[in-house]
């Protein structure tokens, strides 16, 4: 099939405006030299119209596939496209070294598309995930030749998602290993481990110690896997050149970003959305029903990407009609369960009122405030650990919400549920929680879900997150008990009459993140694995809650 015909027809599948498509030449292979003589593997697509802006991708996944759609897709529509693997990929020279190098070859590259002859001084960047990061990374150091933005599911700093709570994202970080290092290998090699359900990388996430994961996931030793179990202390200065959190404010151009509910950076990345609208820059925020990687967000990704350029870098002259989006709402959601669907909001967050939903005895969850009881316990064995079921994982097969009974029905897993309700119960902004814990020892990990339980039963989970207690983060009252804040994935979120909202309560979700041995070993050594009984409190001097912002509720229905 004609690249243009294809064009053409990516088109009309994205809804984008309809366009007159330039012609576009490409040219592959390009050696961009970095200032440390690395050379850089470089694609360019050339639109067929004289003073075109450009548009800067950087990616570690090769230039093939999805980026050559998108690429005849911005030169098509009148802009230069520039495809560059990083370094230690795709042909690029150099060694891969994830996070360390994207700044400086940023600039470089950079240098040189000044150089070029069609260069116009107008520059956008477009990327999803790493190549996000690599956007983030080379903004600051643009200044005002850098006109437009497209962020997603990415963000500037990379540490906090890492080590989420202070754990590990060992299915993240160790599955991202992997899929780097498949790039590697024989494609066939490659498809028949995948259709084998990449057993090795199961052994690997089941393995301990975490230090011999990577061999056992890949055969080869990993050398960022290795350094990220070293380094994963807040005050490690390994961190401080490898995040740009502190660039973010001074980044003036035009932002869109777009984001999954369930998505591994989507806390971070509203991190960034804060900065930017506390700096007077604030950016278009879209969060879909969406995973890391799943087909819808990569068709929103395209259609809001290249709406964007359209508005905040047109082509000049134009070649087509240009999108308008002049009364576009700076932020755009998709608000889950029964009932929700699309909202055009003026802000993240909306305005809310956070609520209480205290836990009680016998496994109840309500609004009203506790009474004097016994506390509920339950034994957490790292060895047989609790795992972990859907939610934000780099997979898109294996994220999301999915039913939780079985989880659910294990001993060392906590469930408190609400009466059914009388009406619904809309919940849009950040979600959080306090519990009060005792512990038979003194390094655990507590762990909160929260779910939907509709008129069958079934439990569908819509937030979490986790928290990882250390004698000195944490420490506890004369009665023994700690108290721990767990913030929990922000949610947009409409609970129907008749269902009911439940918490779980447990001591891990593995493998998502890496279990506490229980032991304070080091993270990638331990292997002494110690399990021990947890208490949750739920009495007036020790409120465990778990707080809401609801903008539209009703109270619950007295108990059947």
């Amino acid at each position: 099939m004609p690249d243009r015909l294809v064009t053409r027809l990516a088109g009309v599948a994205l809804r984008l405006p309809p366009t007159r498509p330039s012609p576009v030449r490409v040219t592959r292979d390009i050696p961009i030299r970095a200032r440390d003589g690395v050379v850089l593997r470089t694609d360019h697509y050339a639109p067929g119209v004289r003073d075109a802006p450009t548009v800067l991708i950087r990616t570690p996944y090769g230039r093939g596939g999805p980026l050559r759609l998108l690429g005849r897709l911005l030169a098509a529509r009148g802009r230069h496209a520039v495809i560059q693997a990083c370094r230690g990929t795709g042909g690029s020279g150099g060694t891969f070294a994830p996070l360390v190098h994207e700044r400086d070859d940023g600039v470089d590259t950079l240098d040189w598309l000044r150089r070029q002859p069609w260069w116009s001084g107008q520059l956008g960047m477009f990327g999803v995930s790493y190549q996000g990061f690599a956007q983030w990374a080379l903004a600051a150091d643009a200044g005002d030749e850098l006109r437009a933005m497209v962020a997603v599911v990415t963000a500037s700093a990379t540490r906090d998602s890492t080590y989420a709570g202070e754990s590990f994202a060992l299915d993240t970080v160790l599955t991202w290993a992997e899929l780097l290092h498949a790039q590697t290998v024989p494609w066939l090699a490659r498809q028949g481990e995948l259709k084998r359900g990449q057993p090795r990388l199961a052994a690997a996430l089941a393995h301990l110690p975490l230090v011999d994961a990577d061999r056992v996931a890949t055969g080869v030793t990993i050398p960022f896997f290795q350094e990220w179990l070293r380094h994963h202390t807040p005050e490690a200065a390994y961190w401080r050149e490898r995040v740009f959190a502190d660039r973010v404010a001074r980044v003036r151009a035009p932002v869109v970003m777009v984001s999954g509910w369930h998505d591994i950076f989507l806390p971070a990345q509203l991190d960034d959305h804060a900065t930017l609208r506390a700096a007077g820059t604030p950016p278009r925020l879209v969060i879909g029903p969406w995973t890391h990687g799943s087909p819808g967000l990569f068709v929103a990704a395209l259609r809001e990407g290249l709406a964007w350029l359209d508005e905040h870098l047109p082509a000049a002259p134009p070649v087509g009609r240009r999108s308008r989006r002049a009364a576009s709402a700076p932020v755009r959601l998709h608000v889950g369960g029964h009932g929700g669907g699309w909202r055009d909001l003026p802000d993240w967050p909306p305005p809310a009122v956070e609520t209480s939903w205290h836990l009680h005895p016998g496994g109840e969850l309500a609004v009203r405030p506790p009474v004097a009881s016994a506390p509920d316990e339950f034994r957490y064995d790292p060895a047989d650990p609790t795992p972990s079921l859907g939610g934000p994982l780099l997979v898109a097969q294996r994220a999301g919400p999915v039913d939780n009974r079985q989880v659910e029905a294990r001993p060392d897993v906590l469930t408190y549920t609400s009466a059914p309700l009388a009406g619904p119960v809309e919940v849009i902004g950040p979600v959080r929680a306090v519990l009060h814990v005792r512990s038979e020892l003194p390094h655990l990990d507590v762990f909160v879900r929260l779910c939907d339980v509709d008129r069958r039963g079934r439990s569908w989970n819509v937030c979490d997150g986790l928290v990882r207690v250390t004698p000195e983060r944490f420490p506890a009252d004369s009665s023994g008990a700690l108290r721990i804040p767990v913030a929990l994935w922000p949610t947009a979120y409409r609970f129907a009459t008749g269902h009911r909202l439940r918490v779980q309560v447990a001591g891990g979700a593995h493998p998502r993140w890496a279990r506490n041995p229980g032991t304070g070993e080091p993270l990638g050594t331990a292997v002494t694995l110690c399990a021990g009984w947890r208490q949750v409190l739920h009495d007036p001097t020790h409120l465990s809650v778990l707080l809401l912002p609801i903008v539209h509720s009703a109270p619950a229905s007295p108990p059947i």
